[in-house]
């Protein structure tokens, strides 16, 4: 696969000292945007102070991208080497490095993740992994403000499940994801409800979709690796990590599972992204 120009018009990854001034994300709430945040996110940037990549990454011309999502088809594939072969390689929310190099390889670039999904053991995280945001709720900017400045996360603050208290990583190795590819994915891409733009039922994007569209953004060639749900084998395991059924997979109240398939079926037809594991 050659390098592409990056199809669609750029946004930034991380959101930065403008962020204030950014049309596209400043009228609505999370997760679509970051109205009402801006006193949070100018509490975490200040301390961050790191609006980008590494300059190593940045200048390279032309950005090789892979997002690994979590599925039980990563298993058994020995696609360790070819995945650490990508500049920049994406792992989302606690899915396991140690112990599975030999299919999801052992480099880390991003770990997107939120409150919710984060590593809860300080000892799993990767030393030289930034660690990126994706704020899904206004707890969870709050939350990031507790992380960066190391002050004691309560627990009281309206999360769906425990929440880490602590992530290994100093500010300048933290970044929050423009939630401009939130609310892309969702209403451009994969065209679910806009509900006057606010969080609703089946319109919130998967991490994974949202990941796939902040490379194509930021990349010049982009690939995927252990995504799909394959519900026509309930006994498939549903994560490389976990010997957990597909079977176990509810209808989700927040995704679209159908819908997202369909974009990005569409993007591999297309030949745009490149899916390692034939799982889409």
């Amino acid at each position: 696969m050659g390098c592409f120009p990056r199809f669609s018009r750029p946004a930034p990854m991380f959101l930065d000292d403008s962020f204030r001034k950014w049309a596209r994300i400043r009228d609505f709430v999370p997760p679509f945007g970051i109205k009402g945040q801006d006193n949070l996110i100018k509490a975490i940037l200040s301390a961050t102070k790191e609006y980008r990549l590494t300059p190593a990454l940045d200048s390279l011309s032309c950005r090789r991208c892979i997002i690994i999502g979590n599925g039980g088809v990563l298993a058994n594939k020995s696609l360790g080497a070819r995945i650490d072969d990508y500049d920049i390689v994406v792992r989302l929310n606690s899915a396991p490095v140690k112990g599975f190099e030999k299919d999801v390889g052992g480099k880390t670039t991003l770990r997107i993740t939120y409150p919710e999904g984060a590593m809860q053991r300080p000892e799993e995280y990767e030393k030289d992994s930034l660690f990126v945001l994706a704020g899904f709720k206004w707890q969870d900017f709050k939350w990031l403000k507790y992380i960066v400045y190391k002050e004691k996360v309560s627990a009281s603050d309206g999360f769906w499940k425990s929440v880490a208290t602590r992530v290994p990583k100093e500010p300048p190795e933290i970044r929050i994801l423009n939630p401009y590819f939130i609310q892309e994915a969702a209403f451009s891409f994969i065209g679910l409800p806009f509900n006057h733009g606010l969080m609703g039922r089946g319109n919130i994007p998967t991490l994974g979709t949202v990941a796939v569209t902040m490379a194509l953004h930021s990349c010049d060639q982009v690939a995927v690796a252990g995504f799909g749900y394959d519900m026509s084998s309930p006994n498939a395991p549903l994560h490389y990590y976990e010997s957990v059924r597909m079977a176990a997979i509810k209808e989700s109240w927040t995704h679209n599972i159908q819908r997202e398939k369909e974009f990005l079926r569409k993007l591999v037809k297309a030949r745009v992204i490149t899916d390692l594991t034939s799982g889409i």
